[in-house]
């Protein structure tokens, strides 16, 4: 299955032969990068704001789109998905639901953490089911978790690959920090993005490797 990365917490699943998916949507007058301009058979909506919840440029792949924004569990396109809710009592007034979702490529399991705020507890880790080989993670702070709350998060997760979102780019207007930020906590001195991330396989491996996706216009 194929990974790109659209800007700010949007990614773009695919797999010949098996549903597309969205996740989280944004609002490019508000975020910037571009007006996203693709299709889907799934979108996922990981809480409700402009930066993730902007179905209306996704275009439908075939007949029907689903759209997900709560928990559960899935099977769509011969897409398994899961959706757990982080954050099950609010914390303050303004602070949003938020949704991790799992999704499962023939056993290759991603999951987008939304916009977890929070070092999760172990109770709460384990109630992810299965290895997850994928993680793609918030590290710009603001609503989301910072660079050490994030290496934290990857550490208990033990992902083959940790892919970082929801950060400060030349293209994008919100307030977060740098990926820099980030990368100096994993301690990793040299970035060099890559267009795409495409797994075949659900093996593990022993170590973590951070994967940077550079920013695709849709």
């Amino acid at each position: 299955m194929k990974i790109t990365w659209h800007g700010h917490s949007c990614f773009r699943l695919t797999e010949r032969g098996k549903a597309t998916v969205i996740t989280d949507p944004y609002d490019h007058k508000i975020i910037g990068y571009e007006e996203l301009d693709t299709s889907a058979d799934i979108i996922t909506i990981s809480h409700d704001a402009p930066g993730h919840n902007y179905t209306e440029p996704i275009r439908k792949r075939k007949s029907r789109q689903h759209i997900l924004n709560g928990p559960g569990e899935y099977e769509i396109g011969e897409v398994f998905i899961t959706a757990i809710r982080t954050n099950g009592k609010k914390r303050a007034k303004d602070e949003l639901r938020n949704h991790m979702f799992v999704f499962d490529y023939d056993g290759v399991l991603i999951a987008h953490l939304g916009n977890l705020n929070h070092v999760p507890s172990q109770s709460e880790v384990k109630s992810i089911a299965g290895n997850i080989q994928i993680a793609l993670v918030p590290v710009g702070g603001k609503n989301g978790l910072n660079s050490s709350q994030a290496v934290e998060v990857i550490r208990m997760l033990e992902p083959n690959y940790a892919i970082p979102m929801h950060y400060k780019t030349p293209h994008s207007k919100i307030d977060l920090d740098p990926l820099r930020n980030f990368t100096k906590e994993m301690g990793i001195e040299k970035i060099e993005p890559r267009s795409s991330l495409s797994v075949t396989s659900s093996k593990t491996s022993s170590e973590t490797k951070v994967v940077v996706l550079s920013y695709e216009e849709s």
